[in-house]
């Protein structure tokens, strides 16, 4: 391709309406799809797709980009898919996952901002290639902009973003490559939730546990960008696990989980040496995040027993952000653990988000806070009650956006 980042190949309306939970539509004021061109993690032109969710009384100067955590290799479990009604493909309880993150961007909507959720792992579902998810997510707001005529989207919007595990990898990578990528996008700041710089940390923590399905979507996703990983992928998994490990090319999260539950992944190697080996280690180290410090003030949630991705990463990733001038206020939460922080954390990052869109309390200095539980700070509290409220009166129909335009 020689067209610019961001440009618009084709779009269209989603064949299917947006649903909760892959069942019930949601009243949107309009929904779109957009094919765009972006980069994968080697600069190669690739394209992929973008939904946009337009609520009722818009705000088209905000627009918040909310990734999905996908976690998976394949694209079936991509959100311009699994965003669908009777979306349901990869395994028990399909796109579960991302269908219940729309209860989230839903929150969004509910403020008067448009939402975009790029598909970031592209059109091959290359997870954990998080250049490739940063480009993606640039270049899925370029491509928001680009769509005014038909979308009505101000040119030149404040812009959030937003992403929870694997969403927060594609948001922080974006977040890094901002500056030097897409200096042109007016970014407000960015939400990190259960954050993961960490890929080699992750796989030690997740190993024989109940998250350890992440690995194998972990390792194929890689090898879509790394030949070279693919080939070693292929002649390393033991005989006996190796039609176990090519299911996962059609599987999503959910079923990804339960095919390996509490199992000795890594175990599943002749030689489980190779994930600390080079090429592997270089490719590994190649997609963790820390590479560059944002030019974008930051809202960092996470777990402090988080049983994915150790809290210490999380620690040295703010540290290396905050000595290269990013503005971070971090929240290290006791109580939680990485999955119900998804939930009791997300009232206190659309506070945060709600600030720093109209552009209230942008954050002066990096602070970092030991709370004992988010749930605890009243307005978070409020914010997130207010949402679930919203999120189940809008399954009953009512049209998604603020009450007074």
């Amino acid at each position: 391709m020689t067209t610019p980042p961001g440009t618009i190949i084709d779009y269209r309306k989603p064949p299917s309406p947006i649903a909760a939970f892959g069942v019930s539509p949601v009243n949107l004021k309009e929904t779109w799809q957009i094919s765009y061109r972006t980069n994968d993690n080697f600069g190669k032109a690739l394209s992929t797709v973008l939904t946009v969710l337009v609520p009722y009384k818009a705000d088209f100067t905000k627009v918040l980009s909310y990734q999905v955590a996908e976690d998976a290799a394949y694209a079936g479990c991509a959100p311009s898919y699994a965003l669908q009604f009777a979306s349901a493909t990869g395994g028990p309880l399909g796109t579960i996952v991302t269908q219940a993150e729309l209860l989230l961007m839903e929150a969004a909507l509910e403020q008067g901002w448009v939402v975009v959720s790029p598909d970031h792992e592209g059109p091959d579902a290359a997870y954990l290639a998080n250049k490739l998810a940063g480009y993606a997510t640039l270049d899925g707001l370029g491509a928001a902009i680009n769509s005014a005529n038909f979308t009505g989207i101000s040119k030149n919007p404040t812009i959030g973003m937003w992403g929870y595990s694997g969403g927060s990898i594609a948001s922080a990578s974006a977040a890094e490559l901002q500056q030097s990528y897409a200096p042109e996008l007016r970014i407000a700041g960015a939400a990190l939730g259960g954050t993961v710089p960490n890929i080699t940390s992750v796989i030690k923590s997740i190993n024989k546990g109940p998250l350890a399905g992440i690995i194998p979507p972990g390792m194929i996703g890689l090898s879509k960008q790394y030949p070279i990983l693919k080939l070693g992928l292929d002649a390393a998994v033991k005989p006996e696990y190796k039609a176990k490990f090519d299911a996962v090319g059609k599987q999503c999260f959910v079923a990804d989980i339960l095919s390996f539950l509490g199992q000795d992944v890594v175990g599943m190697l002749k030689d489980p040496a190779i994930l600390t080996q080079e090429p592997v280690k270089s490719i590994l180290d190649e997609n963790a995040l820390g590479k560059h410090s944002p030019s974008i003030p930051l809202f960092v949630y996470k777990s402090i027993q988080d049983e994915v991705s150790p809290i210490k990463d999380t620690d040295d990733l703010v540290k290396i952000y905050c000595s290269g001038g990013t503005k971070v206020q971090y929240d290290r939460d006791l109580l939680s653990e990485h999955g119900s922080l998804a939930i009791i954390g997300a009232g206190k990052a659309l506070a945060w988000l709600k600030d720093i869109m109209n552009g209230r309390k942008v954050p002066s200095q990096c602070k970092t806070s030991n709370v004992v539980s988010s749930l605890l700070d009243l307005r978070g509290s409020i914010t997130l009650s207010a949402a679930l409220i919203e999120a189940l009166v809008d399954l009953v129909g009512k049209p998604v956006g603020p009450i007074i335009g």
